[in-house]
């Protein structure tokens, strides 16, 4: 049987392939457990969380866009949404062109507490952050523009 060496930087690799994949779901569950304890209000599911962002960042996306940014098939963030729609957390409006197309916007209360979600996670981060050596801050700021970049070549969209 054949063997092949992994060269030095090869197995470097390996470990923050491993490291990332490990410690990014970790640092989620952090501060999801954090929320869901400090939260006032009774917490949105993750998936209503992720959906609620992105309206707020895509004012009126469609069920399709939306459900190709979250990697979700549309027929189940459709009835996520009808969920959503019953709760008073997202209206569908018609588009005034194609009847068939509706666009997703929050209603007041959902923007009001997906900022509350996010204020929430960013003081725990801030809170985190603060326990870290000026080296060890600075390596996590120039790491974000890098995590994006590869969080952006897992998305099934960017492989060919």
């Amino acid at each position: 049987m054949e063997t092949t060496a992994q060269t030095p930087d090869e197995g470097a690799a390996g470990r923050l392939a491993h490291d990332l994949a490990l410690v990014l779901p970790a640092l989620h569950r952090a501060l999801d457990r954090r929320v869901d304890a400090d939260f006032p209000h009774p917490k949105p599911a993750e998936g209503q969380i992720a959906l609620m962002r992105l309206i707020r960042d895509r004012e009126g996306v469609t069920v399709r866009e939306a459900a190709e940014v979250l990697l979700v098939k549309p027929n189940n963030l459709s009835a996520t949404v009808t969920q959503m729609v019953a709760a008073g957390l997202v209206e569908r409006r018609r588009d005034p062109d194609d009847k068939r197309v509706t666009h997703l916007h929050l209603t007041p209360t959902a923007a009001e507490r997906t900022h509350a979600v996010d204020e929430l996670i960013g003081g725990y981060v801030e809170q985190a952050l603060a326990g870290l050596s000026d080296g060890e801050r600075g390596a996590l700021g120039a790491a974000v523009g890098a995590l994006h970049l590869l969080e952006r070549g897992l998305h099934p969209s960017s492989a060919s």
